[in-house]
């Protein structure tokens, strides 16, 4: 069967402007894909990881959501202050909760659904799947960074010492270890969880750091290094064909 591919876009009211997205396949477990930093919806199919994933998607195993992302807007918006950065980031996370998930589940009624991103998109797609883990079954991130307030070889703090209440509930690494509502800790602990990490990236160590916050949570992940820095897409093909069977 042919790769069904649609596309979509429509007037988000959440974010005051249009929002446009990528549907690959027909049917199968449902996979939200972020893109990475400065990203767009095309950009998972430009780096070739649809064709990578082209047999399990004919096949009707998963169907790709594609989204597009506005990190110039918000994490990446230097001229802004910092807390309209993350003001503007709870605005695109409203987006994707209250209009793009329930567009995924009038579209395909599969139980399953998958949150999913390579770089900052893994940061995406875990810091949603965290925070809301009742919409979600399933959390794959490769090469993330779950905390934006790191100053990390070029990698600079994203609100340039700013901190409050917004910036910690959307940082993984912070906010997880006082989690302590036990409906949302089972609800996490459902979740089937994979992380995928360069041994050279910059972000390994916030890697084990979050390894460590979940186990010390007793909330089971699967978590795999690979060698080298691993953080392009050359890597990120190999990580779909593995992990998404």
């Amino acid at each position: 069967m042919e790769m069904k591919r649609e596309y979509q876009k429509w007037w988000s009211p959440a974010l005051e402007r249009e929002m446009e997205l990528l549907i690959f396949g027909h049917s199968g477990r449902k996979v939200l894909v972020f893109p990475t930093r400065g990203g767009r919806f095309y950009e998972y199919e430009d780096l070739r990881i649809v064709q990578r994933l082209a047999s399990q998607i004919e096949q009707g195993e998963i169907q790709l959501f594609c989204i597009d992302g506005i990190d110039a807007e918000t994490f990446y918006c230097f001229w802004a202050h910092p807390s309209g950065r993350i003001n503007r980031y709870q605005a695109y996370e409203d987006y994707v909760i209250n209009e793009v998930i329930p567009f995924i589940n009038e579209q395909n009624q599969h139980p399953e659904l998958i949150s999913h991103g390579c770089s900052l998109g893994a940061f995406h797609a875990a810091n949603i799947a965290f925070k809301y883990p009742k919409i979600f079954t399933e959390l794959m991130a490769f090469s993330g960074r779950y905390d934006l307030t790191l100053n990390v070889e070029y990698f600079s703090d994203l609100f340039n010492g700013f901190y409050n209440e917004d910036v910690y509930f959307n940082t993984p690494t912070h906010f997880l270890p006082n989690l302590s509502c036990p409906k949302q800790l089972a609800e996490i602990r459902n979740l089937k969880i994979t992380l995928v990490i360069g041994q050279e990236d910059p972000f390994f160590q916030n890697n084990l750091d979050l390894c460590h916050i979940l186990n010390q949570k007793d909330i089971q992940h699967n978590f795999y290094v690979w060698e080298e820095r691993a953080h392009t897409g050359y890597y990120w093909r190999r990580m779909a064909s593995i992990y998404f069977k």
